[in-house]
């Protein structure tokens, strides 16, 4: 597969979480929503609020990738936004909705991007890595496919 197929396929698995998502997030009873996939893991819901969060931000430093000359990005700490209030609640349905719409607007944008749009870079300064848009189009796809794994990990737990 050439780089612009796996860009394609990439936007296309962006584009398509929230309904995998929500799928999930139907079969989750409220006691499973607290449920970790490993111990000290995060629960079902701050998986999803997590989701939320971080896709956000990826989708804003997007947009900061495609309007300034490489900008640096602001890193944050995805374990204390885990651990703040608003992630700890079990009904996700307002992150679920946020991910819907998010998500629509991400794909959109990436399906418009030219080949030279998406070499165009951010840098990261907690890594100390410039990237790409292409590859933060693999890196958002992968991320959101993993914590889907873990949320169908916490679907097989006998509760």
């Amino acid at each position: 597969m050439d780089a612009t197929q796996a860009y394609h396929q990439h936007t296309e698995t962006i584009a398509t979480l929230p309904q995998r998502l929500h799928t999930v997030a139907q079969a989750l009873t409220p006691a499973r929503m607290g449920l970790s996939y490993r111990p000290g893991g995060w629960t079902a819901a701050q998986i999803i609020h997590h989701l939320a969060d971080s896709h956000l931000n990826a989708y804003t430093r997007l947009k900061l990738s495609l309007t300034e000359a490489q900008p640096t990005i602001k890193p944050y700490d995805q374990d204390a936004w885990a651990a703040l209030p608003d992630a700890a609640q079990p009904d996700v349905a307002d992150s679920l909705q946020l991910l819907t719409a998010l998500h629509r607007r991400w794909a959109q944008c990436l399906r418009t991007l030219t080949p030279a749009q998406r070499t165009r870079t951010f840098y990261h300064p907690e890594d100390d890595v410039v990237r790409t848009i292409d590859e933060q189009a693999a890196l958002y796809a992968r991320h959101g496919d993993h914590h889907l794994a873990q949320l169908h990990t916490i679907l097989a737990l006998d509760a």
